[in-house]
């Protein structure tokens, strides 16, 4: 495909869709950038300003169309104590180096960790934040007057009933406008955006962090951007990975990772807060019908227009109408198939995604609950592959020869299970150990290996190893010891 072809594909397919996607998206992205640098404890127009760059910078060098990155409460959280304890100066410093760290990654082609990510993580890792989505709304809806719940309540009617008529103008869109004209023209008091916090009525600048550039400044901001890289990646990875799945369409896991190491890196320099791709807003998108870069794009880009130019506007919008989206965006995200497949799926799949679900929501903590749905999935593979393991014996007519024949593959879950399977108290003179149907995978399997002849030796047997494939034959050589003459002779005595 050429270049042209390719450009054409990502940025000028289906114009209209995707600038009426772009808006929707950037609608909902002013209240989630206001209360994340509240999280992070910093000016509203920290957040505001980071949510245009890391649009628009990923839209270009970002390696998923379509998805939205912007500021995130999964990185807000990770600035808190810097902020606090150094000022916003080193946030913004913090913010550079995030960025360096994330493009390392993408050269070091970390996006493939991705395949280690399984199918009942990821659902765990949706579920999680359908989950999160929705309580984020509940402090809008607690204690509050009968207005707001019917204006939710119309918000959400018409989004769900809207596309019955057309499916041309994405139905939240619709919503918001429909409840801001109201709650102009009826005089209705209640929660607006405005009330979250102030707009920013100027544009964002480029600035160095004004930071001592010493050792010190580093030994102070690297364990926060380690972290929010690491954080930062892992949830646009999972979320590029969802939006392939819903626009079945592939992206690039590296490229993402560099893009992202780029937004920052400008982020940071225009006085902004480090962030990531973010779920909610992508599904938004995606759910609009938006397909392509300019969706993201004029997104972050029109976003920057609504609170400089527009911000008197912006300021009157009802928290009730983005309440109403965010609610239809919990419900699109979570995976409802999987409650009901809990019963026919194998119990080990069904743990995995539970454990990655109440980690995440107690936690609130993305990484936190991926990584253990991760470890749970390697450790139930890790046993499954061990119960695989095979040994049969077959001992001469005379009894002075014995054959353990083992298939299966030998590592350090089912290696034990490969010593116990011998007999050591009945050993003839000669033992053949046939592993032609095997393969040794790692060193705590060639340990075994060697306990298991070294153990037949004491015993006054000869003990032949047959059958080791190339691989296994490497290893065996490098890391066993049982085949050094030292160890024969002295097993002999």
């Amino acid at each position: 495909m050429s270049h042209f072809q390719t450009f054409r594909r990502e940025w000028l397919s289906n114009i209209p869709t995707e600038l009426m996607s772009g808006l929707l998206v950037a609608l909902a992205l002013i209240p989630e950038a206001i209360g994340f640098s509240l999280v992070a404890g910093v000016d509203p127009k920290v957040g505001l300003y980071a949510s245009f760059s890391i649009a628009v910078v990923t839209a270009v060098v970002g390696g998923r169309p379509a998805m939205i990155s912007a500021a995130t409460a999964a990185t807000a959280v990770l600035m808190v104590t810097l902020v606090k304890n150094h000022g916003l100066q080193y946030l913004f410093a913090a913010t550079v180096l995030m960025g360096v760290i994330q493009i390392a990654a993408g050269a070091l082609r970390l996006g493939l960790l991705m395949k280690f990510v399984s199918r009942s993580v990821m659902t765990g890792f949706v579920n999680a934040l359908a989950i999160l989505i929705f309580l984020a709304q509940l402090p809008h809806l607690v204690h509050a007057s009968w207005q707001t719940y019917a204006m939710v309540a119309a918000g959400l009617g018409i989004i769900y009933l809207f596309p019955l008529l057309t499916n041309r103008v994405p139905s939240a869109l619709i919503s918001i406008i429909a409840l801001t004209a109201f709650t102009i023209f009826s005089g209705v008091k209640m929660p607006t955006v405005g009330d979250m916090g102030e707009l920013p009525s100027t544009l964002p600048f480029f600035a160095i962090p004004q930071v001592p550039f010493n050792l010190q400044t580093l030994q102070i901001i690297l364990p926060y951007s380690l972290a929010m890289a690491a954080v930062g990646l892992l949830e646009s990875l999972l979320t590029a990975t969802i939006v392939d799945d819903m626009t079945d369409t592939g992206s690039n896991k590296n490229r993402e990772c560099a893009g992202q190491g780029v937004a920052n890196i400008v982020t940071g320099f225009l006085g902004g807060m480090g962030g990531c791709a973010m779920i909610g807003q992508s599904v938004i998108n995606v759910t609009a019908g938006a397909r392509t870069r300019l969706s993201t794009f004029f997104a972050g880009g029109f976003l920057l227009f609504l609170i400089v130019v527009l911000g008197d506007w912006v300021k009157q919008i009802p928290m009730a109408a983005l309440v109403a989206v965010m609610i239809m965006v919990s419900i699109s995200t979570f995976n409802w198939s999987s409650v009901r497949n809990l019963r026919s799926h194998p119990l080990s799949s069904s743990v995995v995604m539970l454990a990655t679900v109440a980690t995440v929501v107690l936690t609130h903590d993305l990484s936190i609950g991926v990584l253990t749905g991760v470890v749970l999935s390697g450790v139930f593979f890790a046993a499954k592959v061990a119960r695989l393991l095979g040994i049969v014996t077959e001992r001469s007519d005379d009894g002075q020869t014995i054959t353990y024949r083992v298939t299966g593959q030998v590592f350090f879950a089912s290696s034990s299970s490969l010593v116990d399977a011998f007999d050591y108290q009945d050993v003839p003179p000669l033992v053949r150990i046939d592993v032609s149907e095997a393969h040794f995978w790692d060193i705590t399997a060639i340990g075994a290996l060697d306990d298991i002849v070294m153990k037949l030796r004491r015993h006054g047997a000869h003990v032949e190893v047959l059958g080791l494939n190339k691989a296994s034959a490497t290893m065996v050589e490098r890391f066993g010891t049982h085949q050094n003459p030292e160890a024969v002779r002295s097993s002999a005595h």
